[in-house]
Order: C-alpha cells, then sequence, then structure tokens
C-alpha cells in the first residue's frame, strides 16, 4: 500500500489515503499508452469520407458514340473515371475505423498513467469538493490555490455543480471515475482525484 497525502481545497493538508500500489506505483509503460491512445483516438474518426463511383453518378446511360469508324478509344459511357463529371475510380468509403483493445491492457495503461501523474508529483487527492451553485470562477480560483492550471478533475458523476463548474474552464475538464481514460489523464498537466473518486478507481482497476 502506498499513503498519500489528502488536502482540502485551500492545499491544506487533512490527512491521508492508503492506496493499492498497483494503482499510484504501476511501472510506466509508454507501449501501452501507444497502444491504447491510438485505439481510444482512432474511435473517435467520423469515418465518413466517400465519393460516388461510376454506379452512382447520374447519367451516363447512351454509348458516347459508335465503337468503330471514329479513330478514338473506345468509350461506353461519359460517367467511367476518365471523363470530366465521370465517377472518381478507388475513392474513400464510409468506413468504420474503431477496434478495441483487451481489458487487462486498457487497465494495465489506466494504472500506468495514474502513477505517472503520481510520479510526476501532478498527483492531487483532496477530501472532497462540492460547491452549491456552479461558478468556473470559482473552480478556477480553487485550481490556482492547488498551484494547478491544466487539471483532469475526476469526482462521482453526480456532482453536476462542479462538472458545469470546470466544463468552460481553459484546461480543464471533468469525469466520473467510469470515464476515467488514458488519453485524458495525459493530455491534463495534472490529476485531480477526491478521496472517493480514488477509492472507486483503485477498486475498478484491481
Amino acid at each position: 500500500m502506498a499513503t498519500l497525502d489528502v488536502y482540502n481545497l485551500e492545499k491544506q493538508k487533512v490527512g491521508t489515503i492508503d492506496l493499492a500500489d498497483s494503482l499510484v506505483n504501476s511501472p510506466v509503460d509508454e507501449t501501452l499508452f501507444y497502444e491504447v491512445v491510438k485505439a481510444q483516438l482512432a474511435s473517435r474518426r467520423a469515418g465518413t469520407a466517400a465519393v460516388k463511383n461510376r454506379s452512382l453518378v447520374s447519367g451516363g446511360g447512351k454509348k458516347p458514340y459508335k465503337q468503330k469508324g471514329t479513330g478514338r478509344a473506345r468509350q461506353g459511357s461519359t460517367r467511367a473515371s476518365q471523363w470530366v463529371g465521370g465517377g472518381k475510380a478507388m475513392g474513400p468509403k464510409p468506413r468504420d475505423y474503431e477496434y478495441h483493445v483487451p481489458k487487462k491492457v486498457r487497465q494495465a495503461a489506466l494504472r500506468a498513467a495514474i502513477s505517472k501523474r503520481h510520479a510526476d508529483k501532478a498527483l492531487v487527492i483532496v477530501n472532497e469538493w462540492k460547491v452549491e451553485k456552479p461558478s468556473t470562477k470559482a473552480a478556477v480560483a480553487t485550481l490556482a490555490k492547488l498551484g494547478l492550471e491544466s487539471a483532469l478533475v475526476i469526482d462521482a458523476k453526480g456532482n453536476q455543480t462542479l462538472y458545469k463548474s470546470v466544463r468552460n474552464a481553459k484546461g480543464v475538464k471533468f469525469l466520473p471515475p467510469e470515464g476515467a481514460n488514458v488519453f485524458d489523464i495525459l493530455k491534463h498537466h495534472a490529476l485531480v482525484l477526491t478521496q472517493a473518486s480514488a477509492k472507486a478507481l483503485e477498486g475498478a482497476l484491481q
């Protein structure tokens, strides 16, 4: 087990929390990061690029000129790809770029990403982060007190006031524990966890 300091929103130490070594002290394997992030970004691709081939272009039903005697190459349709206005040959078609890596690989990469933030001294655990009403200004001020500018904040999905407070802040993103992912952890300079979300991640990644 690893013992980490717990702070309040004024960055005053208020206690400690014990977390599994596998969560915060895992080996940092950048190969795992590459595989998981590549898969995550691939699944975001729209894959809607498409062009019309000769069967989809309207017209061209009549042979443009007779087969023989003109001295020109034979042609069957003005919608073939060599004609202006014709269909495109071998063009892109809609496709799905999504693919999945094994669950154990995703979990190992996520543990490694959290461990990297811990090794970089960019993992901050707060006892709780509750606000009465949404306020981006207050959220930015709180992050400044914690010494952070760009951060991924992870707390319970039901904490909608916190979500609404940070969603418009530059360089800040909110996710529930079940939405934690390698790309967003590595994209932001720091990782902020509440005690509850840290324990949730520990339980999910054991």
